[in-house]
């Protein structure tokens, strides 16, 4: 499933969601500018590998800054241009009513945070992997998390494949971003280069921390959040 759009317009313009897909393609074109080797040696000086943080030690190939800049960094950076396409489309169709909820400087924190949480999740449960985090999904994950709670039965466009018939549906987002999140819990023990762990802390961070970052007029009544 790859959702296209949502039905929830937005009262603001979402400039910090723009701005960071901004930043994200900046980066990227950045490091395709280095080359193949360049490129490589870029992701493991600034890229997130959990034995550095656990083992408090700098492996090669060595970085010139601390290695707490590896934290933020890591957050704009992504392994291949469909790595790039797909965290940048999950990220406008949800951030911008986030960001609305929350309001621009509110979201930019809940975003760092939530990408923050999310590579401590993976740094804590991978503690001696030696391969380089990065990408935006974890912070994105945080996103989903709280769209998850603030708009659960918004409609969202869905590009549905089915073995060789392809159609458009419209489901909740409830429903989509449940099915997300057992994805990621299933393939937590594939042999893969995905960080499914980043990926389930950045979504629960983002279901925690949603209601200490929203605007006043959003209120919490039984199990939903209200405009008010």
């Amino acid at each position: 499933m790859i959702p296209l759009k949502d039905d929830n317009p937005t009262e603001t313009t979402p400039y910090v969601t723009l701005t960071v897909i901004a930043i994200n393609i900046v980066v990227f074109l950045y490091q395709l500018s280095l080359g193949p080797h360049g490129n490589m040696l870029l992701i493991f000086r600034t890229g997130i590998i959990p034995y550095e943080f656990t083992h408090a030690v700098d492996i090669p190939p060595y970085t010139q800054h601390p290695l707490i800049f590896n934290l933020i960094a890591a957050m704009f950076m992504h392994g291949g241009i469909l790595h790039l396409l797909g965290n940048m489309l999950y990220l406008w169709i949800f951030g911008n009513n986030v960001e609305d909820a929350m309001g621009h400087f509110r979201f930019i924190l809940f975003y760092l945070l939530a990408g923050l949480l999310a590579s401590a999740t993976h740094i804590l449960l991978t503690p001696n992997a030696r391969i380089p985090l990065i990408g935006a999904s974890g912070a994105i994950s945080g996103i989903l998390g709280a769209y998850f709670v603030l708009y659960p039965w918004a409609r969202v466009h869905t590009l549905i494949f089915l073995l060789f018939f392809v159609t458009i549906i419209d489901v909740p987002a409830i429903f989509l971003l449940g099915v997300w999140f057992v994805f990621q819990l299933i393939n937590i023990s594939s042999k893969s280069n995905v960080a499914w762990y980043a990926h389930i802390g950045g979504f629960l961070s983002g279901m925690f921390l949603v209601r200490f970052f929203l605007k006043r007029r959003f209120k919490f009544h039984g199990t939903v959040f209200r405009k008010i």
